[in-house]
């Protein structure tokens, strides 16, 4: 008989149901059973028929019972499972092996920097950009306002492409600030520089193909491509850049940062990137221009893109995680229609379309202004601490142990050593002065240059000069 504890937190229908079914799977309602009718049980245990009703119902659905119309409920052929106490032991399906995914994990998070140490007084990280209260505040306004858009329709919109009001004002900005002029259908929106990359390789190689990328260089971009199981060339960086004319012949695609190299921070030389544009036309490649940080150069106007030159090769990649926060996964592939139209349709089968509530808060953000002043506010903190840190690097003394560059563009730089540098040493020891700096080895594939990459995006004027020297005490 089955029974009604009124002071149970669970619902009276939720009581009996779980009665009901150990009943059955226990076997004390046998199969063929006919239950007593609702009426007659609601009165029986004292609750309404209704209540009765919701509880015979929910055990057919769930395939407990069946029943035959004026013949009432019984109880279906039940015939569980009976499991041994061995198969109790057991976890679940044994994991596979992913040695590539361990590997690159350990790879980003070397790249990261690694951050379970113990907390540090002046972090040099080349990962983040500033952050500051006007940032937060025009963040939020424009957050609360696409939280209480009208049109609900919005809300159900599913665009490969993305969110078309949001492209519309990349497609501005990048005409206006970087003269890259393109129609809407040759930008595509993505949730990063990595996911950009994982989606050209899908929609653009096949498994196998030879793609050169710099050495040092980006990790997460040759990692994305040896995961997808292509076969990745690193070509040397030197002080004028990717050494062109050591590119795998049978390369497809080129990944490249121009206008601030990722990690030493040089500028492609133009002899150089007339020689690229050559060699990628002349040999249909691809050439992927990742543009991260372009917008802060401290002598001149930003330079002119790749894909400015060259747009019929060139798939250029715009992130707004240095521009504004790295927290914004939202960043554009532009390139040739029919390219653009291939990775959108990979786009649509993998991942469908971004969260719309990103799109329409950055879309709000862009319009009302809120981009261009934060970048005019950002360009002015970057402009002093660049100077304080190039300054603090001449006078502390730094300079007699390292070689200097990057210093054009960007938000970091790079101190490269000697080769009898013991960089993973002296890592740890600028730790233990309350020092955080970034080494070149997780940069590198087969490179064997050594150095310290250094960001100054988020550290203050005075936390700069203090860092220096903290790391000039060690020499």
């Amino acid at each position: 008989m089955m029974k009604v504890d009124r002071d149970d937190h669970k619902p009276i229908w939720q009581q009996l149901l779980d009665q009901a079914i150990h009943n059955i799977t226990t076997g004390n309602w046998p199969p063929g059973q006919l239950l007593i009718p609702s009426r007659e049980l609601a009165h029986m245990i004292g609750v309404s028929r209704s209540t009765v009703q919701i509880v015979y119902e929910e055990l057919v659905s769930r395939g407990y019972t069946v029943t035959a119309g004026r013949g009432g409920t019984r109880v279906n052929d039940w015939n569980p499972a009976i499991i041994t106490n061995e198969e109790e032991d057991i976890k679940g399906p044994v994991l596979p092996s992913l040695f590539l995914l361990d590997s690159a994990i350990n790879r980003l998070h070397d790249w990261f920097g690694g951050k379970e140490d113990a907390d540090v007084e002046i972090d040099f990280s080349p990962h983040e950009p500033y952050y500051d209260s006007h940032l937060h505040k025009n963040w939020r306004q424009s957050f609360n306002h696409a939280s209480a858009v009208v049109d609900l329709s919005i809300w159900g919109t599913v665009d490969a492409y993305g969110f078309e009001p949001l492209r519309q004002q990349i497609q501005r900005y990048l005409s206006l600030e970087r003269g890259i002029h393109v129609k809407m259908e040759q930008i595509l929106l993505t949730s990063g520089a990595q996911h950009s990359i994982d989606l050209i390789a899908q929609a653009l190689l096949h498994e196998g193909d030879t793609i050169s990328v710099e050495d040092p260089g980006f990790p997460a971009a040759w990692l994305a491509m040896t995961y997808r199981n292509m076969k990745v060339v690193p070509i040397p960086v030197d002080e004028h850049g990717l050494q062109v004319e050591q590119i795998h012949p049978s390369s497809k695609l080129i990944y490249i940062t121009p206008s601030h190299q990722c990690a030493t921070g040089v500028i492609l030389s133009a002899p150089r990137r007339q020689q690229l544009i050559h060699n990628a036309i002349h040999n249909q490649t691809w050439i992927v221009e990742d543009d991260y940080d372009s917008e802060f150069r401290y002598r001149g106007e930003p330079l002119p893109t790749l894909f400015s030159q060259n747009p019929s090769n060139t798939l250029y990649l715009k992130s707004f995680s240095k521009m504004i926060a790295t927290g914004i996964r939202i960043s554009a592939i532009v390139g040739p229609a029919d390219a653009i139209s291939q990775i959108a349709r990979v786009q649509k089968l993998t991942y469908r379309h971004l969260p719309i509530m990103e799109q329409l808060t950055l879309t709000h953000f862009i319009e009302h202004g809120h981009f261009m002043r934060h970048m005019r506010r950002t360009r002015n903190v970057y402009q002093r601490r660049h100077e304080a840190m190039t300054k603090a690097i001449a006078s502390s003394g730094l300079r007699k142990h390292f070689k200097l560059s990057g210093v054009e563009t960007g938000l970091h730089m790079l101190l490269e050593a000697r080769d009898t540098f013991d960089e993973e040493e002296m890592t740890l020891q600028a730790l233990h002065k309350g020092v955080r700096v970034y080494p070149l080895r997780p940069y590198c594939l087969n490179s064997d240059r050594k150095g310290w990459v250094l960001g100054f995006a988020k550290v203050d004027e005075a936390l700069i000069e203090q860092g220096m020297y903290r790391l000039a005490e060690l020499f």
